[in-house]
């Protein structure tokens, strides 16, 4: 039995580093041929190492999701932040308004109110803004077009605000089932952007996101910016839709199997605490191992269906790609880097636990 990566313990978040690299020039080679700017999601990693790389190949800058996370990429040295998520509450003011003092810091909201209360903060230098527009996920921001057009001009009266650019994050594309419905969930997702800064008097910024329609999205004419996290590992549900595969998947659990209580069953030592617990469990990816998939987690055991007349033996290692892997990196205290098949040192996941 060959047991790779014989060094490691696990269950262990394992990070192919020559995958990673392939997987960041790809992207920073799309947003050049279409001549937009590339501001990876670094919530995907949390590890300013691979933030570094990142703008070493070509980013403008980064986008976070927490202001914690923007605070461990600033000690890195990252100069130009995106912090996407709205801020409310006095300590995270302070903490914004030390943040600008050592790095360019715009901010996506979706209200008057967080606009007033960023306005407080914003000193003699005005707070860039991006207003968020749901262009279908329901989440955040109002729906394009005239919503979103008065909300915009509402928070530009805001003293200290200034509103530099639309944006949103085409989130229902994960939903999609064909790669034709995925294309035109992206370029929906910038022609209502555009249209709607049409509406705002035309010179705003038109920032969007998403993995699954990051390469779609860069092609339409009027956006400026792309936002992708998930790229630089991939994970299965980035293979189910096709913008990915197997060979691209850069992050797995290196997991041990532990037990054989049937024929057709063996069982890992990763469950949920390593896997996270987003989506279906079956759609998790045995790399390598088309025979073999996972029936469902628990926290601590990953438990799994093999054929009855063979699979993995008591001391065999799999690598498992997870359904998604952002929530998976934030379970981890640090990464094992390998290149070649061989371990290449320990990366801190630094931003783990940020999530104020």
């Amino acid at each position: 039995m060959t047991v790779p990566y014989e060094t490691i313990d696990t269950p262990a978040l394992i990070v192919d580093l020559d995958r990673v690299r392939a997987n960041v020039e790809e992207m920073a080679a799309v947003a050049a041929r279409h001549g937009v700017a590339l501001r990876p999601h670094v919530k995907t990693h949390k590890m300013p190492e691979l933030a570094t790389a990142q703008l070493a190949a070509g980013a403008a800058g980064i986008t976070c999701a927490k202001l914690g996370e923007a605070e461990v990429m600033a000690d890195a040295g990252c100069a130009d932040i995106l912090l996407a998520y709205p801020l409310w509450g006095e300590p995270k003011l302070e903490r914004l308004r030390a943040l600008r003092e050592r790095a360019r810091v715009r901010v996506s909201l979706d209200s008057v109110e967080v606009a007033e209360q960023l306005g407080r903060v914003a000193g003699r230098a005005p707070i860039e803004v991006f207003v968020e527009v749901d262009t279908g996920l329901g989440r955040l921001g109002r729906p394009p077009g005239r919503p979103t057009a008065e909300l915009a001009g509402a928070i530009e009266k805001v003293p200290g605000v200034r509103v530099a650019g639309l944006l949103t994050h085409a989130g229902h594309a994960y939903r999609t089932t064909t790669s034709e419905e995925l294309r035109r969930v992206a370029e929906r997702e910038v022609t209502d952007l555009v249209e709607t800064a049409g509406l705002c008097g035309g010179g705003l910024e038109i920032s969007v996101g998403s993995t699954p329609t990051a390469r779609h999205a860069a092609a339409v004419p009027g956006v400026t910016e792309i936002r992708p996290g998930t790229y630089v590992f991939n994970d299965a549900t980035m293979i189910r839709l096709g913008v990915a595969t197997e060979a691209t998947a850069a992050a797995r659990i290196l997991a041990t199997v532990v037990a054989r209580p049937a024929s057709d069953r063996f069982v890992v030592d990763a469950g949920t605490k390593c896997l996270a617990a987003d989506g279906r469990p079956e759609d998790i990816v045995v790399a390598g191992r088309p025979e073999l998939g996972m029936r469902f987690l628990s926290e601590e055991h990953g438990v799994g269906r093999c054929p009855a007349d063979g699979g993995p033996e008591i001391g065999e290692r799999l690598e498992l790609i997870p359904n998604h892997v952002c929530p998976v990196s934030n379970l981890f205290d640090h990464a094992h880097g390998v290149r070649g098949g061989a371990p290449a040192g320990e990366l801190a996941v630094a931003a783990r636990g940020r999530v104020r």
